[in-house]
């Protein structure tokens, strides 16, 4: 088993139990820590190699695995079949060949849509209500190979990206099994992607700097974009109050859709902030609607209502949301 985080932990459990004996080891991220860049920024449950622990099985973590030092650990391990579940490193064909029924991969996203590394996070951000799991033969084409297994979940209105893939995770898992179980039995054809689909539906791997809210594109697009940066990168934004320094405030959580904007609000630049004490949100004028802010986090300081930042960060009149520096 190859895979990093909490989308990979259900499908690494489900494999043990569906094959006691027969998972041979565990190729997982280095751990991260404070003194260096390398490792997973994933988030993490009950912890891979805890689980690789607890079953006896054996754990390498390479920094790269297409070196030569990384190859070797996994072929120490002499597999017959890899499973990959966001693992976090393109695969190459010495290590796609590793074992005789080459490779797997547990993925995100219903492909050929959402090929790459964070599909959960750009179906979100590309307005679909359904998404779902898909397990391909994995080819050096990134997310290219040949459908084994598909199946479909609808995306919860409010649904944030590390909610929907806690919901997509034991979905992969059991297709990961009847997959897994059915290449045991024999040869397994699967479906050929449609490159052309696959060009139009991309997700690349996210940034910090993707987490920066646009307030002039349209409300519901920004309350995608909170969904889909959530837990990370999280969205972000810059609070200019008049006289005061600009606050780096992270956009936690948005409420209820966006709602047509009040006339007030007509006069004022796209980004303007003004508390609404009925709702207990920040109403933030954008385009066409106003998007009301539920939960934020001021920068070095813990997540909080609006009606709590509100209270310890007074919103004057020509107050608003927009990138660090204004034009």
């Amino acid at each position: 088993m190859l895979g990093t985080g909490t989308f990979a932990e259900p499908t690494f459990e489900a494999l043990i139990r569906a094959f006691p004996g027969e998972v041979v080891g565990l190729v997982t991220q280095p751990d991260r820590d404070s003194g260096r860049k390398g490792g997973s920024s994933r988030m993490v449950g009950k912890g891979m190699t805890t689980i690789a622990a607890e079953a006896g099985i054996p754990v390498a973590q390479p920094v790269n695995l297409n070196a030569p030092e990384g190859l070797a650990e996994l072929t120490a391990m002499k597999p017959d079949l890899l499973v990959v579940a966001a693992y976090g490193q393109i695969l190459k064909p010495a290590v796609i060949g590793a074992g005789p029924l080459g490779a797997i991969n547990v993925h995100g996203s219903l492909l050929p849509k959402y090929r790459g590394a964070a599909p959960v996070a750009h179906a979100i951000l590309g307005g679909e209500t359904v998404t779902g799991v898909t397990i391909i033969r994995i080819t050096p084409g990134l997310d290219a190979g040949e459908m084994l297994a598909q199946e479909s979940l609808d995306i919860l209105p409010d649904e944030t990206a590390g909610e929907l893939e806690f919901r997509l995770a034991p979905v992969g898992a059991r297709l990961a099994v009847e997959t897994v179980t059915r290449l045991k039995n024999g040869p397994v054809t699967g479906t050929a992607q449609d490159a052309e689909i696959a060009k139009q539906f991309r997700a690349p791997k996210l940034t910090k700097e993707m987490g920066l809210i646009d307030w002039s594109k349209p409300a519901n697009e920004i309350t995608r974009h909170v969904r889909a940066m959530q837990p990370w990168p999280t969205a972000y934004t810059y609070l200019h109050r008049p006289g005061k320094e600009p606050m780096r405030v992270m956009i936690c959580r948005t409420g209820g859709g966006a709602f047509l904007r009040p006339p007030y609000f007509d006069s004022l630049p796209v980004g303007s902030v003004v508390f609404n004490p009925l709702r207990g949100t920040i109403d933030v004028h954008s385009v066409p609607w106003v998007v009301h802010v539920v939960e934020l986090q001021p920068a070095g300081k813990s997540r909080m209502t609006a009606a709590e930042f509100a209270r310890g960060n007074p919103l004057p009149d020509g107050s608003r949301f927009g990138p660090e520096r204004l034009s």
